[in-house]
């Protein structure tokens, strides 16, 4: 889908015009997928704007780094502030989707780069609209069973939100979109279901929600573990276990959770119908309480709305001319 610019992105302690915020080819994390970054989606809710769950991401951000030796040369507090005035001086009052980046940069072509060296960082922000298409939230999206599988347990960290680990999750949706399916599912090493592309599954199965546990090569989404929050406020069992391929295709229902993907049912998979071949009742209950937040219907007992404010550092580099 085509990306809407803004006019500003924080580069390394600064706002920058949109078209300035380059790198030199030679960046390490261009050759070897030397990055981290997160997605966080800000809404327009009756409290104003909200990131949602917008410091659990930083923070989220900067265990990834610690796994790959990336040294982020700012603070927890830095970054989150930066993120909110990204999106107050690009003014995207209607919402936004916020993609915050730590990468090695420029100086060292070796493999392993220099850990020592403080990474670069920079956050954008955007209007981004529903990920899997703009009727996927009501209608559910067509899936299959992807040949990729996830990489195996002391391979690639999974846990890690890695640049290069995305290079699994290209192939995935690429195969998917090949074959005329909205996303890909892969199954881990040991041949149990793990996740999307790029989101976290769910499936219910007589009365009860089932997911992989982290220890299935799956990314440990927030939002899914928002998802598993809500249902527990509803009194719904979540069960973390090993799932068989074949469980996907006898479920009542099937959906997908991510930042970009929110909370997105999943009508067939590999051409197998799911349930009723729509939204199911489950799925629905859980999108209205997750997007309730949003609009004020579902109180946020967990403080997971951080009000989008600005602070009176935020510095603006002009184009010169």
């Amino acid at each position: 889908m085509p990306l809407k610019t803004s006019k500003y992105i924080w580069h390394d302690g600064k706002l920058v015009p949109w078209e300035q915020a380059t790198v030199h080819v030679l960046t390490h994390a261009l050759h070897y997928g030397s990055s981290v970054f997160e997605g966080i989606r800000v809404y327009k809710s009756p409290r104003g704007l909200v990131g949602f769950r917008l410091t659990d991401h930083i923070r989220r951000m900067f265990s990834s780094a610690k796994i790959y030796y990336l040294t982020i040369p700012y603070s927890l507090d830095e970054l989150v502030q930066a993120c909110k005035d990204v999106v107050l001086e690009n003014e995207l009052f209607e919402g936004a989707y916020l993609r915050p980046i730590a990468f090695r940069g420029y100086g060292e072509m070796g493999v392993a780069g220099n850990p020592k060296e403080p990474a670069s960082c920079s956050i954008a922000a955007w209007e981004w609209g529903s990920y899997l298409g703009e009727g996927g939230l009501e209608n559910g999206v067509d899936v299959c069973i992807s040949s990729w599988q996830r990489v195996a347990p002391n391979t690639v960290p999974t846990l890690a939100k890695a640049g290069g680990n995305y290079l699994s999750s290209a192939l995935v949706t690429l195969e998917a979109r090949r074959l005329g399916f909205a996303e890909g599912i892969a199954l881990n090493s040991a041949g149990y279901v793990s996740e999307g592309a790029g989101e976290n599954l769910f499936l219910v199965h007589e009365g009860k929600i089932y997911t992989p546990p982290i220890s299935a090569s799956i990314l440990a989404g927030l939002t899914r573990n928002t998802v598993i929050e809500l249902a527990a406020s509803l009194g719904l069992t979540v069960v973390e276990e090993n799932i068989p391929r074949e469980l996907l295709y006898i479920a009542e229902e099937v959906f997908l959770t991510g930042t970009a993907a929110e909370v997105t049912p999943v009508r067939s998979v590999d051409r197998n119908q799911i349930g009723s071949g729509s939204r199911g009742p489950i799925t629905k209950q859980l999108q209205e309480r997750f997007f309730g937040l949003f609009d004020g219907s579902t109180p946020d007992d967990w403080n997971w709305l951080e009000p989008i404010e600005a602070a009176a550092s935020a510095s603006v580099d002009q184009p010169a001319g």
